[in-house]
């Protein structure tokens, strides 16, 4: 039988596992809330914000456009079958369109932006922990906060809705080619049926969870980032951490964004 003292260290090690991510839930928390607070306040930096929606929007634009092509086609391939059985292709439209305006459309496109520019953020601020910037830059009287976060922020919420609208209208595309090639259906069935399956509660729902998830991804980066330690490995560490927390975070706030959306609109 193993001795109490090995007990006791399992037990103390698990508890101070829970402590240290509660305690980084606390502190992420406070972050999250001071960069709210800063993007209210001058002073403002808007042509790091600029520069950071060009690096965000444009240049998440092609892998989202390819990605999105290919998820419309398959929602058409995997529903296509079901829909033969009982001769009601023309129905095509009304899935692909609810499908990816309601969930696959923001939640793809996040964690398609989120492997790209988490990691980005948290790398470049953790580069500039590692080198002293950041140090430099509070002894010059700057806050880190507003320079380096607030930009990032409001970057990330200006384009990352955007990035949904182009991924739904691509992907709704994606599947017309090939509905229009599988099925046989028109461009007017299927646009049609597309436009009218969507009601006001899905758009909202389709533009509300984006502004969310561009919240969750840029403060994660930027809070993994920030708190770099250990040199150049700490910046490998916090990369990987910006990532998983940033993706993982998305899913389970969708979930309960999405029931919580339901409900508001009866859906």
């Amino acid at each position: 039988m193993p001795e109490p003292t090995e007990n006791q260290s399992l037990f103390s090690a698990l508890g101070d596992v829970l402590k240290d991510n509660v305690l980084s839930l606390q502190d992420y928390s406070l972050f999250a809330g001071q960069a709210i607070v800063s993007a209210f306040t001058p002073p403002y930096y808007w042509t790091d914000t600029l520069e950071q929606m060009d690096f965000i929007g444009v240049g998440s634009l092609p892998i989202v456009v390819i990605a999105s092509v290919f998820i419309g086609g398959v929602l058409v391939l995997q529903t296509a079958s079901q829909f033969q059985r009982f001769g009601e292709t023309a129905l095509t439209g009304d899935a692909v369109s609810l499908a990816l305006v309601r969930e696959l459309g923001p939640a793809i496109t996040a964690l398609l932006v989120a492997g790209r520019n988490a990691s980005g953020i948290a790398s470049e601020l953790g580069s500039m922990v590692v080198t002293e910037q950041v140090d430099a830059m509070r002894a010059l009287g700057t806050d880190p906060i507003r320079k380096l976060v607030v930009p990032r922020v409001i970057a990330m919420m200006t384009v990352l809705p955007l990035l949904v609208v182009v991924a739904d209208f691509i992907g709704l595309v994606g599947g017309f080619i090939v509905a229009y090639l599988t099925l046989g259906l028109s461009a007017v069935q299927f646009w049609t049926r597309a436009i009218d399956a969507l009601a006001f509660g899905d758009v909202v729902q389709g533009l509300t969870k984006p502004f969310v998830f561009a919240f969750i991804i840029a403060t994660i980066g930027c809070f993994q980032g920030l708190r770099v330690r250990g040199g150049t490995q700490g910046v490998g560490r916090a990369t990987t951490s910006a990532v998983v927390l940033s993706s993982v975070f998305v899913l389970v706030v969708d979930f309960f964004l999405a029931k919580f959306l339901l409900y508001i609109f009866g859906l």
